[in-house]
Parts: structure tokens; sequence; C-alpha cells
């Protein structure tokens, strides 16, 4: 009997241009159950295309350590419910807890480095390229290749 089941896949990124980022890899909705989660802000509250928020969250701010456990919690809450097969980011805080429970419960997770990024690697894209959490971590410029010599270049998704 063959499984007719598609695979469902995570797109979740921070909002701004890690979003616009993200939103090039819509149209794998034409072959895979694809959901969306990003930050909440005053831009993008209505947006039919994204099915889940999380706060928005800021390293140098107080509340970091606060925002970012109900980041995870929210995170944690989001894949129990879909559970998805595949969990594509661009980065980056937001997002580092659903690539956490991904690698966490063995679920293909795929890491692409901000297109923004030519000199200089993300402290996200660092961290999560040096704890080997992504199965497959993507640049899209060569030039970043000498921060992440085991990456994928296939050029920009834009």
């Amino acid at each position: 009997m063959k499984n007719n089941k598609r695979k469902k896949i995570c797109l979740i990124s921070s909002s701004g241009g890690h979003f616009e980022q993200l939103l090039c890899l819509k149209p794998l909705e034409n072959d895979y159950d694809v959901f969306i989660v990003t930050e909440k802000t005053k831009y993008n509250r209505k947006d039919k295309k994204i099915k889940y928020f999380v706060q928005q969250v800021n390293r140098k701010e107080i509340l970091f350590i606060f925002k970012m456990a109900v980041i995870l919690l929210k995170s944690l809450y989001i894949f129990i419910k879909e559970k998805p097969d595949v969990i594509i980011s661009t980065g980056v805080l937001s997002a580092i807890p659903m690539l956490f429970i991904g690698h966490l419960f063995k679920k293909n997770v795929i890491f692409i480095e901000s297109f923004a990024k030519i000199n200089d690697p993300t402290m996200t894209g660092k961290l999560i390229y040096k704890k080997h959490i992504a199965d497959r971590f993507y640049v899209q410029w060569e030039s970043m290749k000498k921060y992440y010599p085991d990456a994928i270049y296939l050029g920009g998704i834009y």
C-alpha cells in the first residue's frame, strides 16, 4: 500500500529580511504541507499566510532570557500540534528554539544563512553550525564557505 501522506514543513524565521527570504520558499506548498512561523509585528499581524506568531526578541534587551523561554514553550506547543517532518529557517533568534526542538526529535533541520551576510556570519548561523543542529546548512554566497566549510553553496534564494 502506497503512503500518500505529504511531508509537513515548518518555515520559521524572525521578521524583516529573514522573513522575506523565507517567503521565497513558499512554492514548496505545491508539493508539501507548509506552515509559517514568524515574529508578530505591527506590519504582519493580519498576514493570512502566517499560521503562528512568536514574540519578537532582541538579545540586548533586559527580558531576553524570559522572552526566549516563552518562545521555547510556544515553539514546543507548535511542534507538538503540527508535527513537522522538516524545519527550514533563515534565522535568527526567534527561530533557535524550534531548530533545537526539531534536532532533539530527530526531524530534518535546514538552515539557510542570510543573503545579507557576504563577509561575516550571523551569531545564529555560527551557533547552529557549531552545534551541528542543522542536517543541511546552506550559504547564499560562496565567500561564506570560509566560515562554514561544510555548508552547501547553491546561490541566493531570491
